[in-house]
């Protein structure tokens, strides 16, 4: 878990299972992040990636801490929690079978229509009020998302992500 204090963030804690992310998006902030690790802003941010495969594990024992006052888990806050490496090792999948089991709430930011994959956990989740996810859409123009955002969700799956997440009752 990381947590911030800053004023002007929504959130005081958040987890992201993976460092790096191959949407590609020529905007992120996050890309600065990777010089911690040697790597560059640039190229280095959409292609060395690391997982965090022991990611849920180390959740639910911080979860389970003696005084942790549970609130709102963001996840995805520094890198996609749904981007293309998620299909293969389904760690945030993992995470947020750690929150449901704990009855931990969780908001979900993500550019993916990859999110679908977890109506099953997200709905019941949603049904208990702990659930929330917004994907975000910078454009509805396909070539100048490609331009922008060269490997995410194309806007037509993102909108159709958010219409199969609605009707499962999950808040978009």
């Amino acid at each position: 878990i990381t947590r911030n204090d800053s004023p002007d963030i929504s959130f005081d804690r958040s987890i992201n299972p993976y460092r790096g992310c191959e949407h590609g998006c020529i905007y992120c902030y996050a890309r600065p992040s990777q010089c911690y690790l040697g790597h560059s802003a640039g190229l280095d941010f959409e292609t060395q990636l690391y997982a965090k495969p022991n990611a849920a594990a180390l959740l639910e024992k911080e979860l389970g801490a003696p005084g942790y006052a549970p609130a709102t888990m963001a996840l995805g806050t520094n890198t996609d929690p749904y981007q293309p490496i998620e299909r293969e090792h389904q760690i945030t999948r993992s995470v947020l079978e750690v929150l449901e089991r704990t009855g931990h709430p969780v908001g979900i930011v993500t550019k993916s229509a990859l999110v679908v994959r977890d109506i099953d956990i997200l709905q019941r989740m949603a049904e208990r009020g702990l659930a929330k996810v917004a994907l975000s859409i910078t454009t509805l123009d396909r070539h100048l998302a490609r331009r922008m955002e060269p490997r995410a969700s194309t806007p037509t799956r993102r909108l159709d992500a958010i219409r199969q997440l609605s009707e499962a009752g999950i808040p978009t």
